[in-house]
């Protein structure tokens, strides 16, 4: 039985489990209370926690379990609200919501007179409810009773005395004077006699007294004797006759606490502020009519700078935004949700905005979307890479597509705004697909919005994609119809010279700038030249830094002595075809034997060198031992000679028409110009009237030529005509002088090759055939053009 009697009492002296934990102790006067933060044990829940000391205070014990029951039991917004509460034989424990003393703030004066007037409603507001609803005394209504949560609103505590006055023994007539101070906040009524005087008074006297001096309190800081009462030094005029009243020394001549907060709330009464309008109706946001909405939040612009920013964040911000998400608020309240919303620190952004915005993206309504886009600027600091890339974006790209031209160009807009948060392959994918777009939209003022995007977004492209995409586009904005997009074409082209290379400069921006040169409005004109500077500038810089040239220099080549006549240039000679004629006088004295044409070959016996070049003399060639008459007679028979295949030069030189057709592509349509053209038919060229006598060995050959040529213009027998008439008839097999030419691509600066020129051998013929093969001479004709 013993045993029984020592586990029951060991385990009652046990105390219970309290599932809140102590953080820091905070400071308040005249209070039994210790007031701690702390933090709810489960989930880590900010809470406060009010500690008693039983051992320590034990006659004001009765007070502290009647605040305990009242406040578990008395349900009103502006009474702290209570979490858990635990009593035990040495301690007293209640956990409440995480609330402040207010009395801090007052004496730093740190609240504003708007403020402090909402304060004081909310607290008349509780007051009246206890005095007219519950029929009961606070009997302790002081500054260090009134506590602030943490959405900046009014809690009123001190409920040690509350009681109601229904009850015959109510703890206020016994214990009224236990309070802490309770001498210099007693009414005169019960200084002079005592707490059973309440009896023979109204209700709401002891109250409206204290609620008096209450005011006197929050607008100079503190209270400290008696004689301070009814001083209205920093007191608002407006407030001045009912402040007086509320501290008539005459009881029944009070104003009750409610009847100070009518007269407050009259047309022009001291309640009739913005603030305490918005805070009445932001609880029931979502159920007022679009009227009403419309004129509170155009009051919560007007205060946003009076209300605490605790409630913005935790009372007006979450009425807002269920508003707007559920209750049809509208853009205006995405407005002031973004506007609130700077206050916040990034965590809190992430909490509590930044969910609501990544589903207001997703939302139809064009309306909240043009908001949202306007609204951007402002939120973009406090948005992630992550949720700007992956969530925001993938849902604003319906917006370039969408019907209505002000979703698409706000989007538009909107791109600068969020282009640092975006990744490379956004930027570069699906950014540049989308303004690829709205560049060809139909509105000219998309359009040129979207070539000032692209020219200001161009740094944070890649470099590749940039090349490609910029020059392009530009080049288009200014072939635009309108006036303003070319113009901001050119702009952007001035903002970005410095990010395209050299060659593209030259080769692709400059010649687009040209016709906007000559454009028909001024405006485009005068930036066009301003552009065209910054470019010609960088262009001539560059210029400046290459060589003067990459071809070898030029050296004239003598063989055996022979020095061409024709002069040759100094490289100092000024004109654009000096060094061309340099490379053709280099060339004359190797180039030997006969010219052959490439496109008729029917008449290869009545072409002969050109008057205009002197032929060169070549003592070490052999003189020919058959006669003229022998090679007029093989040429006429037409004595055929061994096939053979054609050599790569000549199948180069027998297709003209593809190196036009290739020549056509290079430099573009050139259907006006036939300069480069190739002769629609060859004219044989005409036989010189006389030799061109240089004073050396007498042109043989070419007397021969000559010869040939005068007696094939007899008329022939029958059976000896020549078997083709013109160039497009000429047969392989029935030619009877096969000459091949072998030299290098003219003017790809592959170097000279060997020029041969070969007579076949007669069948025939018995004398013996003397070689009219000219001397190989190496030729260097075609390094010029390196």
């Amino acid at each position: 039985m013993d045993f029984l009697k020592s586990a029951v009492a060991s385990a009652i002296s046990k105390d219970p489990p309290f599932p809140y934990k102590f953080v820091d102790r905070l400071t308040v006067n005249q209070s039994i209370w210790t007031l701690y933060n702390g933090t709810k044990r489960e989930d880590g829940s900010d809470c406060s926690i009010f500690a008693f000391d039983v051992t320590a205070d034990k006659s004001r014990l009765p007070l502290a379990r009647n605040a305990v029951r009242k406040m578990r039991t008395l349900r009103h917004p502006g009474v702290i609200k209570v979490y858990d509460t635990i009593e035990t034989e040495t301690y007293i424990y209640v956990a409440t919501e995480r609330v402040t003393p207010l009395e801090w703030s007052a004496r730093r004066r740190s609240l504003s007179v708007e403020t402090l007037k909402w304060g004081l409603f909310t607290i008349a507001n509780t007051i009246s409810f206890i005095n007219d609803e519950a029929s009961s005394i606070h009997g302790n209504v002081r500054l260090s009773s009134i506590f602030t949560s943490q959405s900046g609103e009014w809690r009123l505590g001190g409920l040690e005395v509350l009681s109601s006055l229904k009850d015959d023994d109510a703890l206020i007539y016994r214990y009224g004077s236990f309070t802490p101070d309770s001498g210099r906040y007693a009414p005169p009524e019960i200084a002079n006699t005592n707490w059973d005087t309440i009896k023979r008074h109204p209700l709401p006297a002891v109250d409206s007294y204290d609620f008096g001096i209450l005011v006197f309190e929050v607008f100079h800081g503190s209270f400290i004797t008696a004689d301070q009462v009814g001083q209205t030094k920093n007191v608002p005029p407006s407030m001045h006759q009912s402040y007086k009243t509320l501290l008539n020394a005459n009881p029944k001549a009070r104003l009750s606490v409610s009847q100070f907060r009518d007269q407050g709330r009259r047309s022009g009464g001291f309640f009739e502020t913005p603030l305490i309008k918005l805070s009445e109706g932001i609880d029931s946001l979502g159920l007022k009519s679009e009227g009403e909405r419309e004129e509170i939040l155009s009051e919560l612009d007007e205060v946003a700078e009076d209300f605490p920013e605790e409630f913005f964040s935790a009372k007006v911000l979450p009425e807002l935004l269920k508003s707007v998400e559920f209750g049809g608020g509208g853009p205006k309240v995405v407005a002031s949700v973004t506007k609130i919303g700077k206050k916040l620190s990034d965590e809190e952004w992430d909490s509590k905005i930044t969910p609501v915005i990544v589903r207001l993206f997703s939302n139809p309504d064009r309306a909240i979307r043009v908001c949202l886009l306007d609204c951007l600027p402002g939120m973009i600091d406090h948005l992630s890479r992550k949720v700007v890339n992956d969530r925001i974006f993938p849902q604003m790209v319906t917006g370039f597509t969408d019907v209505a031209p002000l979703v698409r160009e706000q989007t538009v807009k909107a791109v600068l705004t969020i282009i640092a948060k975006l990744s490379d392959r956004t930027i570069n994918g699906d950014l540049l697909k989308q303004l690829a777009k709205t560049s060809n939209d139909e509105q000219p003022g998309i359009r040129t919005n979207t070539t000032i995007c692209l020219g200001k977004i161009a740094r944070n492209m890649g470099t590749n994609t940039r090349q490609k995409v910029l020059v392009a586009a530009f080049a288009r904005s200014l072939r635009d119809p309108f006036v303003h997009a070319r113009n901001a074409a050119l702009l952007a082209l001035a903002a970005t010279s410095d990010l395209f290379t050299d060659d593209d400069c030259a080769t692709k921006i400059l010649p687009a700038l040209c016709p906007s040169l000559v454009d028909n409005e001024k405006l485009v004109r005068d930036q066009a030249n301003k552009c065209f500077d910054v470019y010609l500038q960088r262009i001539r810089k560059y210029g400046n830094s290459l060589p003067d040239t990459v071809l070898p220099p030029p050296a004239i080549v003598v063989v055996n002595g022979a020095v061409p006549r024709m002069g040759t240039p100094q490289n100092d000679t000024p004109g654009w075809a000096g060094w061309a004629i340099s490379s053709f006088t280099n060339k004359l004295a190797t180039a030997s034997g006969e010219m052959q044409s490439k496109a008729v070959r029917s008449q290869q016996a009545k072409s002969d060198r050109s008057s205009s070049v002197p032929p060169v003399a070549d003592f070490s060639r052999a003189p020919l031992s058959a006669s003229a008459y022998t090679l007029h007679r093989q040429a006429v028979t037409g004595t055929s000679t061994p096939a053979r295949v054609p050599t790569p030069t000549e199948q180069y030189f027998k297709n003209p028409i593809e190196d036009d057709e290739d020549i056509d592509e290079a430099w573009g349509e050139m259907a006006e110009d036939a300069f480069f053209d190739a002769p629609a038919e060859a004219k044989p060229n005409p036989v010189p009237q006389f030799s061109f006598d240089d004073g050396g060995e007498p042109d043989f050959e070419g007397w021969l030529k000559a010869q040939a040529q005068a007696k094939s213009k007899a008329p022939q027998p029958k059976g000896l005509a020549k078997p083709f008439a013109n160039a497009s008839s000429v047969s392989n097999s029935r030619q009877a002088v096969t000459r091949t030419t072998a030299t290098g691509s003219v003017g790809a600066g592959v170097g000279a090759k060997k020029l041969a020129s070969t007579i076949a051998k007669p069948k025939s013929a018995t004398t013996k055939a003397i070689s009219t093969k000219p001397k190989e001479v190496d030729d260097d004709w075609g390094d010029a053009w390196d």
